[in-house]
């Protein structure tokens, strides 16, 4: 089983028209995504690796079903082109994009509190359900189906711990990548949510880094909510204070934030912390008697 997608999902790609959209759908499509539509204003009536192109979402849900989006659109559009997916009512979409100005990311928070749809991202890598479909931009081949969870904020760090995972013969459930930003759809409380009611995900790694307070919060939810082994990872321990390390929340203000109280928030939730990365695989091997 998977959480929020799985390979009867029916997806659009919003920019397929292109380079990066292009290039992206062909690696969705190899690897077993139903790719139905694509979307880009003023291409309508277009084809891209056989795909058809219409103006806009409501145009293609005229003609044939989907669940679910990929945005590939410059920062200027992006938040018009996540508020159009939800505006259409799909239930999940995933925003590629990076540089989305904050404030434009506040009003589609906003906008989004009022609708059904499930955003992912911004400036994320998407998310996988190995051997059924993905929607993103993280390499296929690196993943295998099984049965541990993987959520991070790090797209390279993702990719890191599922090798790992895989090279310890260890399958994935779901991996998702939820994005770096201030404001962001999904956090880690809400795909553990999830990952606590799918029946086929055994455990979870969890990959964080400084800044904000989103691994403190899923901490708390662990420790009196979770009832899965969680395995995790805090990045940028060595990050100076007031300097941005990469994603635009990664930032350390004064003493919040910083991978201090992270790493403590999440051993006393009774997480199992590994202080290298490089290890992660064979701990969580390790430690499940797997």
């Amino acid at each position: 089983m998977s959480i929020l997608v799985d390979k009867e999902t029916r997806v659009i790609v919003q920019g397929i028209t292109g380079a990066e959209g292009r290039f992206h759908t062909e690696r969705m499509i190899e690897y077993g995504t139903k790719v139905v539509a694509g979307m880009t204003p003023g291409k309508g009536g277009q084809e891209v690796l056989g795909v058809p192109v219409f103006n806009t979402i409501a145009q293609v849900l005229t003609r044939m079903e989907a669940d679910a989006s990929v945005i590939f659109v410059p920062p200027v559009g992006a938040a018009d082109a996540i508020m159009e997916a939800a505006a259409a009512g799909l239930k999940v979409t995933v925003c590629i994009t990076e540089g989305i100005p904050v404030l434009d990311m506040a009003r589609v928070r906003h906008y989004l509190d009022e609708r059904r749809t499930v955003l992912i991202g911004p400036n994320c890598p998407g998310i996988i359900s190995p051997g059924q479909t993905k929607l993103g931009i993280m390499p296929g081949p690196i993943h295998k189906p099984g049965r541990i969870g993987v959520v991070s904020r790090s797209g390279t760090l993702t990719y890191e711990v599922v090798d790992q995972l895989t090279r310890s013969g260890l399958g994935q459930s779901t991996c998702i990548g939820i994005g770096g930003d201030p404001i962001i759809g999904q956090n880690f409380m809400d795909i553990l949510k999830l990952f606590k009611e799918d029946n086929q995900t055994d455990a979870v790694v969890l990959i964080g880094e400084i800044g904000g307070r989103a691994e403190e919060d899923a901490a708390q939810y662990v420790k009196t909510e979770f009832n899965k082994p969680v395995f995790g990872f805090i990045a940028g321990r060595t990050a100076p204070p007031g300097r941005r390390m990469g994603h635009a929340g990664a930032i350390i203000s004064g003493k919040s934030g910083t991978a201090t109280d992270k790493i403590a928030a999440l051993k006393e939730a009774g997480i199992h912390l590994v202080e290298s990365l490089g290890i992660l695989g064979e701990t969580v091997k390790h430690t499940l008697k797997l």
